[in-house]
């Protein structure tokens, strides 16, 4: 869920048919002249062939759960039309030269652009194997290469057949070609199939290793203990009775807090509960959620930093027939995966393996070297499958890496497996930010949309990082405003304002970043300004739309929703439509008021356009998956600040997420496209809770201003 400047992803998605289009690095295999027995054909570095026939893809992000280890391996298998029972994966190392984020420049899953960035050097990837299989059959058999055919897995002219394995040691022999001839659209055989997940049935019958399964002969378990408040430090420690605990080995001090190494996780999570620690809280942020929240107001209600303008907007208001004048709050939210943070550690001399599910490798590879003591090449990563992340596992400055190498250095006797507790992860910091919006917006006697003034107040999770540089421009940071800026709506007068708020609680980018919250003011607003000016919802936004894809992804829903016909007794609907990460959706809600007095939602029409659909159940899935992870904390997640700095909610008790039978029903329509492909690991979530904040209005003619709708302040 990174976030990258919009200007570099305007040029990336604009460009990125040219930039990747290179000379895939060299594999091994392939820069050996004469291959050893039983080497697999690597004509590049993400494709291995071996003898077996088995096709290996190399993939450089992590897998996470949203899909990219079955997507690239799409790219790839369709190219060197493979059939999809020889795939297999493995995950790369940390190797920047190899592997790098093309829109990043370094190791990196985020932003929903593993399928973006990596299209076409996939694609050239299994192209160039093809090719080189071809020449290699066209020479065995002394025939024009040109009539040679390849299908699932079978290399063919006429009578003679071979196996990809049979004529790999034969390819490995070939010069790589620098330029493949690609497949046009009209010959993908598996680029827009509902092909099965390459990890489903390793997931499904436990042979998947995520890094809670690891285990290295000695190794400890450690868990910590960290400051009560952000920003607080160990004053003293008393370990004796953490050190009487059966298992526990060791009670260290870290710069993060106290460490307790036990043979077991359940003496490690007792020991840490037995620890007496006084803490220094003279440099914690100590002010309440209420405190920052009236101090973001005051901010928000003032211009604030110009990123965008348009127009004379207070001209345009100061001369409009109606206008609305609205506060949005969005709080502070946790990320919440399942599997929580963790890190296995195994040091030796001026060495080390770490086994993780890391979301940036290289930048937590040399993190974790740095705070070891050792050289980046003695690092060793091993990448695992993680569970869950939507931005945890990707900090601008590497926290959690440092930290867990940090816990590995202060007790090096042992293999250390270093796991974060539930409630290390809820009241861990990094979290969505804490936002407040200050929207003005008028309409003139028709009731068209003349003026539209927006002011956001947030923290930027990039300053005093390494990332600083990048995220931060002109004193901006435009993830702070995206999907408010450079809207797909083409507002007659409107202004763009920013405030950097600055606190001490440590927060990160969140699945879809900004347009978590810009998505449900903009959307919500707009809504109350249609309705104002008596417009309809979806024509009244198709009026104001300036691109032809976001015009046919609200068409599209509004279709399938069957939009405008009267709903149920006691039901509503609300629409939604935004683009994030290239992706443009739409969403339709259908909702009542449950036996709570919240919000019930009975079913959600999707409309996505994300370019080239590589694998419609991976599209399905994330927008589902977005849904369902977007309703929960819009109905019901907050993380409150209390006296003293203290995090109120500790885990899923208090935390509320979405239970299983709240989640709706859903419909995904996926608009065929030959564009790029573009994210949709988050682009589902944004849509989702505007259109049911619609739909609620609608139904109770209540605006609710302030996220979750369980806030007592919509009561």
């Amino acid at each position: 869920m990174t976030a990258l400047p919009a200007a570099s992803r305007r040029q990336f998605l604009a460009s990125s048919g040219l930039v990747i289009g290179l000379a895939l690095p060299m594999g091994r295999a392939a820069a050996a002249a004469t291959p050893a027995a039983g080497t697999p054909f690597a004509p590049n570095a993400f494709v291995r062939i071996a003898a077996d026939d088995s096709v290996t893809v190399v993939i450089k992000h992590v897998e996470f759960g949203q899909g990219p280890a079955t997507g690239l391996t799409t790219i790839v298998a369709d190219e060197l039309d493979a059939d999809w029972g020889q795939m297999r994966i493995e995950f790369a190392p940390a190797n920047d030269p190899l592997y790098k984020n093309l829109m990043f420049g370094t190791m990196g899953t985020g932003g929903s652009t593993a399928i973006a960035n990596s299209w076409m050097q996939m694609r050239n990837a299994g192209a160039a194997a093809r090719t080189m299989l071809v020449q290699a059959a066209a020479k065995r058999w002394n025939v024009p290469a040109a009539e040679v055919k390849v299908s699932k897995g079978v290399v063919s002219h006429g009578a003679n057949k071979a196996r990809f394995g049979e004529l790999a040691a034969d390819a490995a022999l070939l010069p790589v070609p620098e330029k493949p001839v690609l497949k046009t659209p009209d010959q993908f055989t598996l680029i827009g199939t509902d092909v099965p997940k390459v990890d489903s049935v390793a997931k499904s019958n436990g042979t998947a290793m995520f890094t809670m399964d690891i285990s290295r002969p000695g190794m400890v378990n450690a868990a910590i203990l960290h400051p009560p408040a952000f920003g607080g430090k160990v004053k003293s420690v008393d370990k004796t009775a953490a050190l009487a605990v059966p298992g526990v080995v060791a009670v260290e001090t870290i710069p993060q807090g106290v460490v307790v190494y036990a043979r077991d996780t359940f003496a490690a999570m007792r020991g840490r509960n037995a620890l007496k620690v006084v803490w220094d809280l003279t440099g914690a942020e100590t002010r309440s959620t209420e405190q920052l929240i009236k101090t973001y107001k005051a901010a928000a209600a003032t211009p604030g930093k110009q990123v965008e303008t348009k127009g004379d907007v207070a001209a345009a208001l100061a001369g409009a027939t109606k206008t609305i004048d609205a506060t949005y709050v969005f709080p502070f939210l946790a990320h919440g995966p399942m599997e929580p943070m963790d890190a296995v550690i195994e040091l030796g001399d001026k060495k080390a393996d770490v086994w993780m599910g890391s979301q940036f490798q290289v930048g937590d590879m040399r993190a974790m070297a740095g705070a070891l003591g050792i050289p980046f090449e003695g690092m060793t990563l091993h990448e695992q499958f993680a569970g869950g992340s939507f931005g945890r596992r990707a900090t601008p400055d590497q926290d959690f890496a440092v930290e867990a190498a940090m816990a590995a250095r202060a007790h090096p006797q042992a293999p250390v497996k270093y796991v974060w507790s539930r409630e290390n992860d809820i009241r861990g910091g990094r979290y969505r930010p804490l936002v407040v919006h200050r929207v003005k917006g008028g309409i003139d006697a028709k009731g068209d949309l003349i003026g539209w003034d927006h002011v956001v107040a947030a923290q930027s999770f990039f300053a005093n990082t390494p990332m600083a540089a990048m995220g931060i421009k002109d004193g901006l940071d435009s993830s702070i405003t995206e999907g408010v800026s450079e809207s797909s709506y083409a507002w007659p007068h409107y202004r763009v304002g920013c405030h950097i708020m600055e606190n001490g609680v440590p927060t990160l980018w969140w699945r879809s970043v900004g347009n978590t919250h810009t998505a449900y003011a903009v959307e919500t607003f707009l809504d109350e300004l249609l309705a104002l000016g008596g417009k309809d919802a979806v024509q009244g936004r198709i009026a104001l739309m300036k691109e032809e894809r976001a015009r046919g992804v609200l068409r599209r829903v509004a279709d399938i929703a069957n939009w405008g016909r009267k709903p149920k007794e006691g039901h509503a609907f609300g629409v939604a439509m935004h683009k994030s990460f290239g992706t443009y959706v739409a969403q339709v809600a259908e909702v009542s008021k449950g036996a709570d007095g919240l919000p019930k939602v009975h079913k959600v029409w999707v409309a996505v356009d994300c370019g080239v659909a590589v694998n419609p159940n991976v599209i399905r899935a994330q927008m589902e998956g977005g849904i369902g992870f977007g309703l929960g904390h819009a109905l019901y997640a907050e993380l409150t600040i209390g006296t003293g700095g203290r995090v109120a909610q500790g885990n899923f008790d208090t935390y509320r997420s979405l239970r299983i039978g709240e989640m709706p029903e859903i419909e995904v329509a996926i608009i065929k496209s030959n564009e790029n492909p573009t994210g949709v690991g988050e682009p589902g979530l944004p849509p989702l809770a505007p259109a049911v904040g619609n739909a609620w209005r609608a139904l109770t003619g209540k605006a609710v201003r302030r996220l979750p709708f369980a806030h007592g302040e919509n009561a």
